[in-house]
C-alpha cells in the first residue's frame, strides 16, 4: 500500500521491527520497542501531525497491541527477562486500520493447526475420527464434527504450552536460557477445505500454502520454526500478550476495518470479531473482493481510495 497511497499525496513509513524474516524469536515488547521508535520518528522528527498505524494481517493485531500499549502500558515481559527498552514510553496514534486481519497469532495458529494430530514428536500418528483429510469425516464436515475438531486444536496448543513451560523450567535449572522446536502440520482448518463452512468467494480447497492436504504435510507452516520464549510471547493461547481481543477495546481513536471476501485463510467472522471489541466510537467496516495480500486486480487501488476518503473525512490535508 505505501507506493498507492503516496500517489494519493500520504507520507507513508514501511516499518519493519527487528523481527522481520525471523518469527522465530519473536518477542512483543521488543516489537512494540522498535514500532515505538518509526512513531516517534514521525512525530518528533518528521514533523507528522497525523500518525495512522495500519496493519495487515498479523499486523492488525500487532499494530492494536501496540496502540493499548500506548494507552495503558500493560505487557509484560517474559519470566526471568527485562522489558524491552521504551517499551513502556510510546506514542499513540491517532486512528487505526485492520486490513485483512486475524484476532492474533495464537487464534489463527490455533484455528489452523491439525486438531488430530496426537504427538508432537511425530507428524504421521493421528486420530484417524478427527482426521481432517480422512474421506470418512467430510467434507462437507458437520457440525458436530467441527465442534469437536475445536476443541481439539484448542487442547493442542494448551499441549505444546504445557511442554514448553516444563522444558523451559528444566533448561533453566541445567543453566540454558531457551531451545527452538518445530510445530507441524499447521494448514488444517476445515473453512479451507470446505467451503460451506462460513461461506465467501474464496476458492475452496486452497489456503495461503496451496492444496491444504499438501501444504499441512510439508515443511512450510506458521509455527514451524520457533523456540521456547517465542510459543509462549507469540503463539500460546494461554500465555501470549498478541491476542487482539486484550487490546481491542482500548482503541478509542478513530478506526477502519477491512477484508476480502477471498481470503482463504482470514475470514468475515475475523473482521466482525475485530469491529465489534474496537473501543472506539467511530469506527467502519468493509468487505472488499479482494485476496489476503489484495492482490486482484484493481483490489489495491479501491483500497487505497477507501482509505484516502476515510482519513480525509477525519482529518482533512489543509
Amino acid at each position: 500500500m505505501a507506493e498507492f497511497l503516496a500517489e494519493r499525496g500520504f507520507g507513508f513509513l514501511g516499518w519493519n521491527t527487528r523481527f522481520r524474516g525471523d518469527e522465530a524469536h519473536f518477542l512483543l515488547d521488543h516489537a512494540l520497542s522498535d514500532i515505538g521508535v518509526g512513531v516517534r520518528w514521525l512525530k518528533e522528527v518528521a514533523g507528522a501531525e497525523i500518525v495512522v498505524l495500519l496493519g495487515n494481517s498479523g499486523g492488525g493485531s500487532l499494530m492494536a497491541s501496540y496502540q493499548s500499549q500506548a494507552v495503558e502500558a500493560v505487557v509484560r515481559p517474559l519470566e526471568g527477562m527485562r522489558l524491552a527498552r521504551g517499551a513502556d514510553e510510546l506514542l499513540p496514534g491517532d486512528a487505526y486500520i485492520s486490513t485483512a486481519a486475524h484476532l492474533g497469532r495464537p487464534d489463527v495458529l490455533t484455528a489452523w493447526m491439525d486438531g488430530s494430530v496426537v504427538d508432537e514428536a511425530d507428524p504421521v500418528a493421528t486420530d484417524s475420527t478427527l482426521d481432517l483429510f480422512n474421506p470418512a469425516n467430510g467434507p462437507s464436515y458437520s457440525d458436530e464434527f467441527v465442534a469437536r475438531y475445536r476443541a481439539a486444536q484448542e487442547a493442542r496448543n494448551k499441549r505444546i504450552t504445557n511442554w514448553v513451560k516444563a522444558e523451559l523450567e528444566r533448561l533453566t535449572a541445567a543453566g540454558y536460557h531457551d531451545r527452538p522446536f518445530s510445530v507441524a502440520r499447521t494448514w488444517a482448518d476445515p473453512r479451507m477445505v470446505d467451503p460451506t463452512l462460513e461461506p465467501t468467494k474464496r476458492e475452496p480447497n486452497m489456503c495461503y500454502g496451496g492444496v491444504p492436504e499438501r501444504a499441512n504435510k510439508s515443511v512450510f507452516g506458521i509455527a514451524s520454526a520457533c523456540t521456547l520464549r517465542t510459543w509462549l510471547s507469540l503463539w500460546s493461547l494461554e500465555d501470549s500478550q498478541t491476542r487482539a481481543s486484550a487490546h481491542l477495546p482500548k482503541i478509542t481513536v478513530p478506526a477502519l476495518v477491512v477484508n476480502g471476501n477471498a481470503d482463504t485463510g482470514v475470514f468475515p467472522s475475523d473482521a466482525a470479531a475485530i469491529f465489534d471489541l474496537i473501543g472506539a466510537s467511530d469506527k467502519e467496516s468493509h468487505e472488499l473482493d479482494a485476496d489476503h495480500y489484495f492482490l486482484t486486480e484493481g483490489a489495491r487501488d479501491e483500497l487505497a481510495d477507501l482509505v484516502t476518503g476515510w482519513v480525509d473525512a477525519r482529518f482533512g490535508r489543509g
